[in-house]
């Protein structure tokens, strides 16, 4: 495994401590994954989730929430009745 062609396309700056460390982690993923790889599964059914467990919804119903002016009362900027944030895409 070329850790320094991971860290590049990760854009990561390692110290040589910092890329030691890391390759040694990664030997340990990847190991621990190669072990799961020889366990057995023929005849064990796929499950949906490792846990059965019963997880109880409550009923829904119409109860009182906020109005818009209650909401916007502790923003820190609105506009319009909405919440106003920054704009982050171009």
């Amino acid at each position: 495994m070329n850790l320094d062609a991971i860290a590049q396309l990760a854009q990561l700056e390692l110290t040589p401590a910092e890329s030691a460390a890391m390759q040694r982690d990664l030997e340990a993923i990847l190991d621990y994954i190669a072990q799961l790889q020889r366990i057995e599964t023929a005849g064990v059914a796929p499950m949906a989730q490792a846990i059965v467990a019963d997880t109880p919804l409550r009923a829904d119903e119409v109860r009182p929430w906020f109005s818009a002016a209650e909401a916007l009362a502790n923003a820190p900027a609105q506009r319009d009745g909405m919440f106003e944030v920054p704009k982050i895409l171009g």
